[in-house]
């Protein structure tokens, strides 16, 4: 499987999560797509980063050869994915009712400290 093949299955598998799975609709509300490009932005300044610099490098026969800021296109198709299916999972989480408010470090001195 190429990295073109895998990042357009990877957005066509969230998109059926997020519409019908867990019913978030999060690409059907303007609110996402006003602030994604937000995301896109630091998204194509790390990628940029990395692969500019030759950290992280390509096969240049497993993607379409198009880039963004020396980053391949699949890299944001598979941002798009990894960011809707957090979101979705995050608000289906609070739809639920799973801790509603923060829990983490409840018990430990400092918090006490400050307390009181």
């Amino acid at each position: 499987m190429t990295y073109t093949t895998a990042a357009l299955l990877g957005v066509a598998i969230v998109v059926v999560v997020d519409l019908f799975v867990l019913r978030t609709r999060l690409v059907t509300r303007l609110v996402f797509w006003a602030t994604y490009p937000i995301i896109c932005t630091f998204q194509l300044i790390s990628n940029g980063i990395l692969t500019g610099r030759g950290i992280v490098v390509y096969d240049p026969a497993a993607i379409i050869g198009w880039r963004l800021v020396h980053a391949p296109v699949e890299d944001l198709l598979f941002g798009f994915a990894l960011i809707l299916l957090t979101l979705s999972v995050w608000i289906t989480l609070g739809r639920r009712g799973i801790q509603r408010t923060p829990a983490a470090g409840e018990g430990s001195a400092l918090l006490r400290r400050l307390r009181s």
